[in-house]
């Protein structure tokens, strides 16, 4: 059974969706608590987190845009800037590394201008994640250094600007781990990557279960109730379906499409294995031909049965089918 690969869509309305879902602090601090422990180990105040502009202009009047940036303040008083890219990256950039050493310098010019820092005064840490939900592994330098073509002993060396980056590669966690997590973000990442029908009703359940256990993110269960819309048209058995936008009728509505699906599989099955017997029957006794075996392999399961019962009684090969092949 081959594995779908995810549809490439509208990058812009992929974009828009994790824009919007990792506007909500909630979301933020599932996926730091969940994914990020370095950054838990400073103690991080989730009670305090604020949005910080993302919008930077180059000295040259060039604006640079993050997409998200949070403020995290710790117990003991220090700001962390969490810089979460969420680009959406479907593809691997080879380039990341440049272009988040980029939106770092930009951040740090942003914050001495607003918060009028001078000489010895000390900018805040800040940690760039990288979200990537692709079908491939992730494969590109996530340090600057990886992509400098410098011996590591030169004596240029330490002089080469370095900058990197925390990847997030949502496919590359095993499913039995995510399973174990139960926050929105790993469900987040599961979904993305769910491919049978089966599976995404049950991650359905578990996401109705999150929200009944946690009333009051409405906007939240509409944004996941649009992840699953996605997910149901790319997983093996869909069919195509379109997914309403209520939450527990998605549910039900998959639930039932899962049942055909299973229903359909078995009856291709007992044709598939109704098939394999006549034509082994009709090559000992018959010269069958490709276009003959490929009417078998084509045919219902009743129409298998009627053609297997006329088997003792034919003397040639139009008699199985009734009519003459041509």
């Amino acid at each position: 059974m081959s594995t779908p690969k995810r549809p490439s869509g509208n990058r812009a309305d992929q974009d828009s969706i994790y824009h919007r879902l990792f506007s909500h602090p909630i979301m933020i601090e599932q996926l730091v608590r969940d994914f990020v422990p370095e950054a838990m180990a400073l103690g991080l105040d989730f009670a305090r987190m604020e949005r910080v502009n993302a919008k930077f202009h180059s000295r040259r009047g060039k604006r640079r845009e993050g997409d998200l940036i949070w403020r995290l303040p710790t117990l003991g008083g220090t700001d962390v800037l969490l810089h979460v890219l969420l680009e959406f990256q479907s593809t691997v950039d080879w380039w990341m590394a440049t272009r988040t050493q980029v939106y770092t310098g930009l951040l740090w010019q942003h914050v001495i201008k607003e918060q009028r820092l001078g000489p010895g005064d000390r900018l805040p840490p800040v940690i760039t994640i990288v979200l990537y939900n692709g079908d491939a592994r992730w494969n590109a330098p996530r340090d600057t250094a990886g992509l400098v073509a410098l011996p590591h002993d030169s004596p240029l060396w330490p002089w080469q600007p370095r900058a990197r980056y925390y990847l997030l590669d949502e496919g590359a966690f095993p499913s039995d781990d995510l399973s174990r997590r139960k926050t929105l973000a790993a469900l987040l990442f599961r979904l993305e990557h769910c491919h049978l029908l089966d599976g995404l009703v049950d991650l359905v359940d578990e996401v109705v279960g999150w929200f009944r256990q946690h009333p009051g993110y409405d906007e939240l269960c509409s944004l996941f109730t649009e992840i699953i819309a996605q997910a149901a048209g790319t997983v093996e058995g869909s069919g195509g379906i379109r997914v309403p936008d209520d939450l527990l009728e998605v549910r039900n509505m998959l639930a039932t499409r899962a049942q055909e699906w299973r229903r359909q599989l078995i009856a291709e099955g007992e044709a598939r294995g109704k098939a394999d017997v006549l034509v082994r029957l009709l090559r000992r006794s018959f010269m069958l031909t490709d276009e003959a075996e490929g009417r078998i392999r084509s045919a219902s399961s009743a129409q298998l049965d009627e053609w297997t019962d006329r088997f003792l009684d034919a003397k040639a090969l139009p008699d199985i089918f009734g009519e003459t092949t041509h």
